[in-house]
């Protein structure tokens, strides 16, 4: 049973009708208590990263969540559903994330090195480099299909975002190029999570869904990487400082 999070920031009904679609059995949790029931958990998300996070913590999801993960139950974050795992956000401030990865969500550039501006945001089909293997993307060179539906060497998917994580290499399963190369898609152990829409993607989309909804639950091991408890930094704000939303 797939259990998606209603935190009132996410197109709900396009996740849950893509995985009906599928055969699965999938519901709409609205308190954290309700995730009990499902052996797998979906974080959506639209919108803004501080107002997202501050009703995450408000409406007591972020606890639930970050328990859910330890218990090894597959994990998938989408699009701002994706960014709010990391540690920090920087849209319309700093802002402390849920810390489940390392890493930094920041804006998209809007110049290439030659100084010619790109659209902000990024909205639209992009393909993807797979950076490793992946339990939902497969071997990096699987051919996929592409938004018209012939073959393709790389996935396409389809993108709606201005902001961007950073982080290190190893948790990067995809990566897209759009005037620089960003962060697609992360991997770590029952963590998976995806900047772009899979549910808005065509077959490539339903294929990586499929694959979600079939991954067993697995031990849970925390990032090795830059923590709260640590003097780390970020663009001059040390983690202390951070509001605590």
């Amino acid at each position: 049973m797939i259990g998606i999070i209603d935190y009132g920031m996410g197109n709900l009904r396009s996740v849950e009708n893509a995985f009906r679609s599928l055969g699965f059995e999938i519901f709409i949790a609205t308190a954290p208590h309700d995730l009990d029931r499902a052996d797998r958990v979906i974080l959506p998300g639209v919108g803004a990263f501080q107002g997202a996070i501050q009703t995450l913590r408000r409406q007591g999801w972020s606890k639930k969540i970050k328990s859910e993960i330890e218990r090894g139950k597959p994990f998938l974050g989408i699009c701002l559903g994706m960014q709010l795992l990391f540690e920090v956000g920087e849209e319309n401030g700093t802002w402390r994330g849920l810390g489940i990865l390392p890493g930094k969500v920041t804006r998209i550039p809007d110049r290439l090195p030659s100084g010619e501006e790109i659209k902000i945001p990024h909205i639209g089909w992009n393909s993807l480099t797979i950076r490793k293997k992946s339990d939902i993307f497969g071997e990096p060179r699987e051919t996929s299909d592409g938004p018209d539906g012939a073959a393709n060497s790389t996935p396409y998917v389809y993108f709606v975002h201005s902001y961007s994580a950073e982080t290190e290499p190893g948790y990067v399963s995809a990566s897209t190029f759009y005037g620089a190369e960003l962060t697609a898609a992360v991997e770590w152990n029952n963590v998976y999570a995806v900047q772009f829409h899979p549910e808005k993607s065509g077959a490539q989309g339903m294929k990586i869904l499929k694959k979600f909804a079939t991954l067993e639950p697995r031990p849970h091991r925390a990032f090795r990487g830059m923590s709260y408890v640590t003097a780390a930094t970020f663009g001059g704000w040390t983690v202390d400082s951070f509001p605590r939303h």
